[in-house]
């Protein structure tokens, strides 16, 4: 192990690992360094004070926009290997077409099919130009995707590493904690249950508002409709753990291959159909997020008054509109 990064045995103290992490991302250890220190750390374990310090390094070095107060992020941390449709891409419009300014923080797929940007670009919006104009159209229509290789130029030499090593890692984590709108409310997936305290901890070191923290029991990155799933409301320093299912939200248990997805055009089409209306699960799991993110954003106060306001932007055409706004406003 390069002198440059600490062995793992023993856990980083939150200042320790903005140090280290700063030092990482500043380019100093070798790639190869890079490669098996996150490797290793990941096999370990990372702790709450590891993925706060990381996160507090990525935060010093990121390209920051201005937002409305009220921003919310919607997103996942990826890596759970189970290649599904594009549920927060959809959320992140549903929850804007509810009056909800969101600010999407994405990329482009390290280890799934299709990540966020990718479908985006599929369904017609230019990315490059979503990018340039972020902050104008999270002001002027609500809602903008902040492509993280414009926010994150530390991550430029990290990107790379990540999709060769094709496995999450401390970075699926980090980048959630590291929204360039300084979000103060979020909505969370991470794809490990055991983990929804562990990083419930990181976020209220960093500090929020609130967010929702939530895994599916099947390790799913978002919230399931299978059998149930791990939730960790965060207000501010708080941490209230909690077990939440679909049927709290009024809505049909599905596994998870009822939501498998594919390429981006595969999942653009999908999304396509769910903005037309289409039902099954897919619709479902998208209202069961909304719903959690409307719950955040303080629009309503329980899982079924959410699933409702969300069923309306999508069968009122208020999704579809917005997102074929943003398409021609960044042309």
């Amino acid at each position: 192990m390069s002198t440059l990064l600490p062995a793992v045995d023993t856990p980083l103290y939150e200042d320790e690992a903005e140090e280290v992490f700063g030092r990482l991302l500043d380019g100093e250890p070798s790639e190869e360094d890079i490669a098996r220190y996150l490797t290793e750390l990941s096999d370990r374990g990372e702790r709450a004070g590891e993925i706060a310090g990381a996160a507090r390094a990525l935060r010093a070095r990121l390209i920051p926009i201005d937002a409305p107060g009220n921003a919310i992020d919607v997103c996942g941390t990826g890596g759970d290997g189970h290649h599904t449709l594009n549920v927060s891409t959809a959320v992140a419009l549903v929850v804007a077409a509810c009056g909800v300014p969101v600010a999407k923080h994405g990329n482009r797929a390290a280890s799934s099919k299709a990540g966020a940007a990718d479908t985006l670009e599929a369904l017609g919006l230019d990315m490059d130009a979503a990018g340039r104009t972020a902050e104008q159209t999270l002001a002027d229509i609500g809602i903008c995707f902040l492509f993280a290789k414009n926010h994150h130029p530390a991550m430029a030499r990290i990107q790379p590493i990540r999709q060769k090593l094709a496995r999450r890692t401390i970075f699926n984590l980090m980048g959630p904690l590291s929204n360039p709108a300084h979000t103060r409310r979020q909505l969370i997936g991470i794809a490990r249950p055991a983990y929804v305290p562990i990083y419930a901890e990181a976020m209220a070191r960093l500090g929020t508002e609130r967010t929702f923290i939530v895994s599916g029991d099947e390790g799913l990155d978002e919230l399931s409709l299978d059998e149930g799933n791990e939730l960790a409301d965060v207000q501010g320093r708080e941490v209230t753990m909690r077990r939440v299912d679909a049927s709290e939200a009024g809505l049909r248990h599905a596994p998870v291959e009822a939501i498998r997805g594919g390429d981006a055009v595969h999942n653009a089409k999908a999304l396509q159909a769910l903005l037309m209306g289409a039902p099954g699960p897919y619709r479902d799991a998208v209202l069961f997020n909304a719903a959690g993110a409307l719950m955040v954003a303080g629009e309503v106060e329980s899982w079924r008054e959410g699933v409702e306001e969300a069923s309306e932007a999508i069968d009122k055409g208020l999704a579809k509109a917005l997102l074929e706004c943003w398409i021609a406003t960044v042309k």
